[in-house]
C-alpha cells in the first residue's frame, strides 16, 4: 500500500500557514485544495486529512470525483474553478461555488437549469484584472453591469469576485491586480451587499500570501499539496 503521509504533512503545513495569516489579518480565509495534479487515491487521503473544500477545473472531473468521494463516505464542498462552458453547466449545478461566471449567456444557462431544479447556485464573477487577451474574465469596468444582471436572475446567488492574473512564479507581480480587484470588490460589496459579507477569490500556490495581504478571503492551492519526499523542501 502506498504511503500517503506526505499528503497529510503538506495539507497540515499549508493549512497552518493560512490559519496564521487569517488570525493576523482578522478574517476568515477558505482554503480550496485544487486536485487536478493528484490521483484519486491522493484526493481521498487529502480529504481524510481534513480538506473541506476541493476545487476542480473540469466539470466532468468535478462530477466524477464528487461521486468517488461520496462512495468513500466523504462529502467535502466541491468548487468549479475552471473556465465553464454553457453546455457543461448541468454537471456543476450542485457545486458549492462556481468561480468563473464572466458573461451573461453563461449566467442565463445557470439560472435556467437552477430554476428547473428549484435550487439557487452560488457564483463568483471572474474579473480579468490584468486585461489579458484570450483569457476569461469580465473587464473590471464591466463587472458592475454584469453583477446587476445577475442580481435579477432567479436561481443564482452572486457572492463576490474571482481573479487570477498573469501566470508567474512571483506573487509580487500579481499584487497590483489583486489590489485592483479588492478595490472593485469593496465598491460592489458596499453598494450591493454580497451575501454573508462576500467572497473574494484570489491567490494560488505561488501567490496566496500576497493575495491574502491584499484582502483575499479564499485561496486556491494545488501543487504544493502533492509534492513528495525531497521535493517538500523545494
Amino acid at each position: 500500500m502506498s504511503d500517503f503521509g506526505y499528503i497529510r504533512r503538506n495539507f497540515e503545513s499549508l493549512k497552518g500557514e493560512i490559519d496564521a495569516l487569517a488570525s493576523k489579518y482578522g478574517r476568515d480565509i477558505t482554503l480550496v485544495c485544487v486536485t487536478k495534479s493528484g490521483t484519486d487515491e491522493e484526493l481521498i487521503e487529502l480529504v481524510r486529512a481534513g480538506a473541506s473544500d476541493i476545487g476542480e477545473n473540469r466539470p466532468q472531473e468535478l462530477a466524477r470525483r464528487k461521486k468517488l468521494l461520496l462512495d468513500a463516505g466523504l462529502c467535502p464542498r466541491m468548487h468549479e474553478i475552471g473556465n465553464l462552458q454553457s453546455n457543461k453547466v448541468k454537471l456543476v449545478l450542485d457545486a458549492a461555488l462556481i468561480h468563473s461566471v464572466d458573461k451573461l449567456s453563461l449566467a442565463l444557462e445557470i439560472s435556467r437549469r437552477a430554476v428547473a431544479k428549484d435550487i439557487r447556485v452560488p457564483v463568483l464573477i471572474e474579473v480579468n484584472s490584468a486585461a489579458e487577451e484570450n483569457k476569461g474574465g469580465v473587464d473590471p469596468k464591466e463587472a458592475e453591469a454584469l453583477l446587476c444582471e445577475l442580481l435579477k436572475l432567479p436561481g443564482i446567488l452572486p457572492l463576490g469576485l474571482m481573479t487570477m492574473g498573469p501566470p508567474t512564479e512571483d506573487g509580487e507581480v500579481l499584487r497590483p491586480y489583486f489590489r485592483k480587484t479588492r478595490e472593485l470588490f469593496d465598491y460592489l460589496n458596499n453598494k450591493y451587499g454580497f451575501s454573508g459579507g462576500g467572497v473574494l477569490s484570489m491567490g494560488m500556490s505561488h501567490s496566496y500570501k500576497v493575495a491574502i495581504e491584499e484582502g483575499s478571503t479564499l485561496v486556491r492551492v494545488g501543487r504544493r499539496l502533492f509534492i513528495k519526499g525531497e521535493e517538500e523542501n523545494v
